[in-house]
């Protein structure tokens, strides 16, 4: 097996389901660090340590740092905040550096109860985020419409058409609908999606995330440490990020490369620390909030050619059955909405092959990406004793 730089020992959530009806029922269980206090319970339970064994903690976007750890009743010797895709990189950091040896990385959200807008003149983020502020006299305030730009984009340069595009949805779908906790299990086909209205054109309303309630957690702790630990762990042997900045107010990395140099650097980074290529990757987990993001990391990542993504969905797929698993728990736009934080959980229980219905026997390998407004990161997972 390659080298394990940290392990992932122990995993946790929500009920997302639950949590949706609750929601819509407007009887929401908690607030956002209710929904992280639960996940991080779970993922405990599930790791078999102690919330005193935890020295270290991230925490989400959507909660404050401070806040969460006197939620959570934790006093750690180093903390952080962070998006999903940096977090696991800071964990890892923070525990080769010496400054932890276990941490707790904690989600909670209540986005959809607290009606959190991502688009719109009060748009969350929008200080945070140069395009939100530098397109806003023409109405551009939401990332649906930078992905529908994008989309518009990639459709010129390569040809791929609205039913090349809808494959992403309908496959993700195909794996919720083997997945109970997924939120949205209907299968849909070609059809169903090309019925379906667009929110901003060309991207329907199947090739948008959902939003809704819900928490996540991982405890990651040293490789040493999980040898000695009684269950098998998760081990993260290969990481590499690359940021695109130049030219992000206008958006230009969006609409010509589409991400390709960063995510090719990122990719060609964590592969090479773990010592895999592109045919040992079982599991492919894409950041998913629009159904583009897995058309550019498909060619980006390099498991086609550029250009070829619409060849690749048609000829080769990536639904149950398909050449490349691709987000088997249904993903962002079937499964839950977690930003990211969920697409570990699911490579964790396919790596432990946990994963029931929608299991990729004999997985050994995961790739997790993501490449949210140009900061790409990418990592490899790997099964215990792969």
């Amino acid at each position: 097996m390659p080298e394990a730089r940290c392990s992932i020992v122990g995993i946790g959530k929500t009920d997302w389901v639950a949590d949706w009806h609750a929601v819509r029922q407007g009887q929401a269980c908690c607030d956002q660090y209710g929904y992280a206090a639960i996940a991080l319970r779970n993922a405990l339970a599930d790791s078999g340590l102690e919330r005193r064994d935890i020295d270290g903690l991230i925490v989400g976007q959507a909660t404050a740092y401070e806040r969460t750890a006197e939620v959570l009743g934790i006093d750690p010797r180093w903390g952080d905040q962070s998006d999903a895709p940096t977090a696991l990189l800071k964990a890892i950091a923070a525990i080769e550096s010496g400054m932890a040896e276990t941490v707790a990385l904690v989600y909670g959200n209540n986005q959809r109860s607290n009606k959190v807008q991502y688009g719109g003149p009060q748009a969350m983020g929008g200080d945070l985020f140069l395009a939100y502020v530098y397109h806003t006299p023409w109405g551009l305030t939401s990332q649906g419409a930078l992905y529908a730009l994008t989309a518009n984009a990639y459709m010129h340069a390569s040809g791929m058409k609205d039913k090349d595009l809808g494959l992403v949805a309908v496959s993700q779908r195909k794996w919720a609908s083997l997945n109970p906790e997924a939120i949205l299990g209907k299968p849909i086909d070609i059809d169903a999606y090309l019925a379906a209205p667009y929110i901003c054109e060309p991207l329907r309303l199947f090739d948008y995330c959902m939003v809704n309630d819900g928490g996540v957690a991982l405890i990651v702790t040293s490789a040493g440490r999980a040898k000695r630990m009684a269950k098998p762990a998760v081990h993260v042997t290969g990481f590499g990020r690359y940021d695109l900045n130049q030219g992000s107010t206008s958006l230009e990395p969006r609409l010509t490369d589409f991400y390709r140099d960063a995510q090719k650097l990122a990719g060609e980074a964590s592969f090479s620390m773990a010592n895999v290529s592109h045919g040992d990757i079982d599991v492919f987990s894409v950041y998913d909030s629009f159904s583009m993001h897995v058309v550019l990391a498909l060619e980006g990542y390099g498991y086609c050619q550029a250009g070829d993504a619409a060849k690749f969905l048609r000829e080769q797929g990536i639904g149950p059955g398909g050449r490349l698993p691709t987000n088997t728990s249904g993903g962002h736009l079937s499964d839950s909405y977690m930003q990211g934080w969920g697409h570990y959980v699911e490579c964790v229980r396919q790596l432990r092959g946990q994963a029931g219905a929608r299991q990729i026997m004999g997985a050994q390998h995961a790739h997790y990406t993501s490449d949210i407004a140009g900061k790409t990161v990418s990592i490899v997972m790997t099964a215990d004793k792969a």
